[in-house]
């Protein structure tokens, strides 16, 4: 029997929630340089553009301490509205919460800061809420790299599935030859994923 665990998500399943990915938050990171962590969440909004997945946006204090989404985040997904919100825990929110069910999906991909309060509190009840939740932890960043393991731990207990945002790219296109969205996953993976991009360029090449 299949699981929870080991299914494969296709485009059709999942809505992308991004909580608050602030550059004054991101002045908190510690869990992975903060270089790495705009590189994973701008690859991971571009995925959800290349897959045409729904976005929620969601941001908190952004005119007293944490600003605006990151610039590059927001071009990347063009002209997909910020939820501003006051409380740390993004499903308490009525908006951020009426936007995920007007999707109609009950797949929930979360990214975004800080990992251990607003990524961790809306995951523990968006599971509560009996949506299917996945975490790309490499697109979330925690005060310390102890917070991030501890945070994924609490989440995972709980019933969240971690991914990363290659991996979550690769499953969604699962095969090259899929045309359709291949040129926009391939772009992604070569500006993003480092060697494996190196490997993507040079079969390209090879196989013309």
């Amino acid at each position: 029997m299949t699981s929870r665990w080991s299914a494969l998500l296709s485009p059709e399943d999942p809505v992308l929630l991004l909580v608050d990915p602030q550059p004054g938050l991101a002045l908190v990171v510690e869990s992975q340089s903060r270089g790495a962590l705009e590189n994973n969440l701008l690859a991971l909004a571009k995925t959800a553009v290349a897959f045409s997945l729904p976005v929620v946006l969601t941001t908190s204090a952004s005119s007293k301490y944490s600003g605006l989404a990151l610039p590059a985040l927001r071009a990347a997904l063009g002209d997909v509205p910020h939820i501003e919100r006051t409380g740390i825990n993004a499903w308490e929110d009525p908006g951020v919460v009426g936007a995920i069910h007007a999707t109609g999906r009950k797949t929930v991909v979360i990214a975004g800061l800080l990992t251990e309060a607003c990524v961790a509190f809306t995951t523990l009840s968006a599971i509560a809420a009996e949506f299917d939740v996945r975490v790309v932890v490499d697109a979330c960043g925690a005060s310390s790299i102890i917070a991030q393991e501890t945070s994924i731990k609490l989440m995972m207990q709980a019933g969240m599935i971690p991914r990363t945002w290659l991996q979550f790219l690769l499953e969604l296109q699962r095969d090259w030859t899929r045309t359709s969205t291949y040129a926009a996953a391939a772009s992604i993976v070569d500006a993003h994923a480092g060697a494996y991009g190196i490997g993507l360029a040079y079969a390209k090449a090879m196989l013309h």
